[in-house]
């Protein structure tokens, strides 16, 4: 069911926040390094591709996006935020996109506290808003208002992040453009999806994501599937 070109990596994927995190990631390390070359599986999950045997070997929870390692042995790796980190681990030599938890322990944890932040509560909350608001068979209004206030609500913690003198959310000074925002920029982007129409009353996130977003290797990995 992939693709194989004898590229380093393949990615199963598709055109969804959690799945062009990756995708993102990995245009930012090819920017930076000229590297890793990387072969797309694209994957409809509204086909439920993704709950069929072969799908489920890679990623038991059956949901995108998935990374398989061919040059380490076919190792694989599913869940946004482990598959960051991974890459960072692997092919991110130079830290330019992440913190050695030896030699700078604490912003290391603070990059893992953000990246946790977003796993746990921006992701989960704007896709329950995204299906209440727009998918649900029942109209359910309590449920439509709650997820939009709790996403709002985390925008909100994320603007106070960057009221504190930054430009990014972890690294010093005005902070380095890291896995930490790349965790959580694919959902921001989307925000009208989520019926956060404007970005107006989070005037520093929105500086934050117009940033990223002009970057050439999150343009492209934005654009991918």
């Amino acid at each position: 069911m992939s693709s194989d070109t004898g590229k380093p990596l393949l990615l199963y994927t598709g055109p969804t926040p959690n799945g062009r995190k990756v995708s993102v990631f990995l245009e930012e390390l090819k920017a930076a390094y000229g590297s890793p070359e990387y072969d797309i599986q694209n994957i409809d999950i509204s086909t439920n591709v993704q709950k069929e045997p072969w799908f489920i070997k890679l990623n038991p929870n059956g949901r995108i996006p998935v990374l398989v390692d061919r040059s380490r042995n076919n190792f694989i790796v599913f869940e946004t935020a482990a598959i960051l980190l991974y890459l960072q681990q692997h092919y991110d030599k130079e830290g330019k996109f992440g913190f050695n938890p030896a030699k700078d322990p604490d912003t290391y944890s603070e990059t893992l506290q953000w990246i946790f932040f977003a796993h746990g509560g921006v992701g989960p909350m704007q896709g329950q808003s995204n299906h209440f608001n727009r998918y649900a068979k029942e109209d359910i209004p309590y449920a439509k208002k709650r997820y939009i206030d709790e996403t709002k609500r985390l925008y909100g913690v994320l603007e106070i992040r960057l009221s504190q003198g930054r430009d990014w959310l972890v690294g010093p000074g005005r902070g380095t453009y890291s896995i930490a925002d790349m965790n959580v920029l694919p959902w921001i982007n989307i925000h009208k999806h989520s019926m956060v129409e404007s970005l107006d009353e989070f005037p520093l996130l929105k500086d934050w994501l117009k940033r990223a977003t002009e970057r050439p290797g999150t343009k492209a990995g934005l654009a991918v599937p």
